[in-house]
């Protein structure tokens, strides 16, 4: 992908910004609270990366020893990478453009990206090997783990 298809999605994005669902947040928050319980890693929600203009995945994981905050200087575009970045897709997104942003992540340092699709309890994940597409099981990258049976089972109702 070129520069300047990157900076027209990320143009769009900002113009287009769509809110996120109940759906989306309940399960951004559910990812992060499972990444809290293995102490090696912390999980940012919405941290915009220093990408082209910026790139803001829902969910950013790092090694817990590399996220230092400095509350006298903050960063508006993070330059650190994360190694596993997270987009759940919203009732009015379009899962190819996110799978074309799990893409510009990839191609630019994140180890894995995984896009989860929550109508069909259905996780992308994207590294520099290729894409592989999972159901509602627990998925594992950069020794970072998420059993996404325990979110999508039961809380279809």
């Amino acid at each position: 992908m070129m520069l300047a298809e990157v900076e027209e999605i990320l143009e769009e994005q900002t113009e287009e910004r769509e809110l996120p669902s109940f759906n989306h947040s309940y399960i951004c928050a559910e990812i992060i609270e499972q990444i809290s319980e293995n102490k090696m890693f912390k999980a940012l929600p919405e941290l915009t990366l220093d990408i082209g203009n910026g790139l803001t995945p829902d969910v950013s994981i790092y090694l817990r020893n590399q996220i230092k905050p400095n509350f006298l200087r903050d960063f508006p575009k993070y330059p650190e990478m994360p190694l596993v970045a997270i987009e759940v897709i919203s009732a009015s997104q379009n899962i190819q453009d996110l799978l074309e942003k799990a893409q510009v992540l990839v191609t630019n340092g994140v180890k894995a990206v995984w896009t989860i699709e929550p109508f069909s309890n259905s996780i992308f994940v994207t590294t520099a090997e290729g894409e592989k597409l999972f159901h509602n099981q627990e998925i594992e990258s950069e020794e970072i783990k998420v059993d996404f049976r325990k979110i999508f089972t039961g809380h279809s109702e």
